[in-house]
């Protein structure tokens, strides 16, 4: 391979003077499987990469996900030689290229009524700013990948902020990497509500202190209310529960000789992690192309999606018990012996999620 060239897939491009993050990868590997089982869907499929740095997502949203056309965007000029450079590997019909900042790439896709069948938005710190905005981007039925780098804030180390940026008020708890994905997608679905629409996670990615979501943008969805309220945590037992709105002035904590009150944050999303009707598919195409480790991430999502809003740390599990940290594997195992669903997560190889108690787990850790 020639000097300076680098390869993602199939892909080849170089990086030149653009940003350019190695280790984000698996995300932009997710959403080419993912624009690839779309693509199956219909006959067309339009992008809009709305920071698109050196331009490899756009390529290969095109070259390997069998999109149509990509409309690809950064607001820096000076990486236009090299953007230029890498999507004359399209056709010219298929690529649009311009250096606009992203709120103005959206709004002019809203007055023109120029909507596209996935919006990508893999900014630098908070995405905040384009939550709303990106909505008027994207058609119905179609879908928006959001990143946020801005872990600080979503994690609960700065409640302030994440009041001022989500309408969200963050707190610190073990589930910190959880809560982040769980405060983006509630933010969507909030922004999407207020426009009459609902949102469906795709999927939801934490790696290396990056949070990727990708969701589908539908009708307004029965679930909303159900799906979007707060999180509780006793910092006493380690409990957690979901609270909805109207059990706000009742948060406590049962399992202790006088009730304690429950640490809130919120509002978050409660639903589903990830869809089951899209991860199947994207598992089938990975192991059709031979992407192992691609394949056995979404082997776990697929076991995580449905489980509580939150995940259990195994050394959580030692400290509470005053014992060695448990086998993971072991203790799933057992959990499920014992009747309740429990998986390993991918936000967290040294975590679990399961519908036990924080309890019933110190109780069955000390059997296995």
């Amino acid at each position: 391979m020639a000097a300076g060239v680098r390869q993602e897939g199939t892909t080849t491009f170089q990086v030149g003077n653009a940003f350019y993050r190695a280790e984000s990868q698996i995300s932009r590997d997710l959403g080419v499987l993912a624009v690839a089982v779309q693509r199956q869907r219909q006959a067309e499929f339009r992008v809009l990469d709305a920071t698109t740095g050196c331009g490899v997502r756009a390529l290969r949203y095109v070259l390997e996900g069998g999109a149509t056309a990509v409309w690809a965007n950064d607001a820096d000029p000076e990486v236009g030689p090299i953007l230029t450079q890498n999507l004359a590997q399209l056709a010219p019909e298929q690529v649009r290229v311009t250096h606009w900042e992203a709120n103005r790439v959206f709004a002019d896709c809203l007055v023109r009524r120029d909507y596209y069948d996935l919006v990508d938005l893999d900014c630098f710190g908070t995405p905040a700013p384009y939550v709303s905005s990106i909505l008027g981007a994207t058609r119905l039925g179609g879908l928006i990948y959001l990143t946020s780098t801005d872990g600080r804030t979503i994690s609960g180390r700065s409640p302030a902020d994440s009041l001022r940026l989500y309408g969200t008020y963050a707190r610190s708890h073990p589930s910190l990497q959880e809560q982040g994905l769980r405060i983006l997608l509630g933010g969507l679905s909030q922004q999407a509500s207020a426009r009459g629409f609902g949102i469906e996670p795709v999927f939801s990615l934490y790696i290396g202190q990056i949070y990727r979501v990708m969701v589908r943008l539908v009708s307004e969805s029965a679930t909303y209310p159900d799906c979007y309220g707060f999180l509780g945590y006793c910092h006493g037992c380690g409990d957690y529960q979901c609270v909805d709105w109207r059990r706000l002035n009742r948060a406590q904590c049962l399992h202790h000789p006088t009730p304690q009150p429950l640490t809130l944050s919120g509002p978050m999303w409660l639903g589903p992690l990830h869809g089951a009707g899209m991860l199947q598919p994207m598992m089938e195409l990975a192991g059709r192309w031979d992407w192992g480790d691609r394949y056995r991430l979404l082997e776990v999502m697929a076991q995580e999606a449905s489980l509580p809003p939150y995940l259990i740390p195994l050394g959580e599990i030692g400290r509470r018990g005053k014992m060695d940290i448990p086998n993971r594997d072991r203790l799933i195992a057992a959990l499920r012996d014992q009747g309740f669903r429990a998986s390993p997560t991918h936000l967290d190889s040294q975590a679990i999620k399961t519908d036990a108690a924080i309890a019933q787990c110190l109780e069955i850790a000390r059997t296995c």
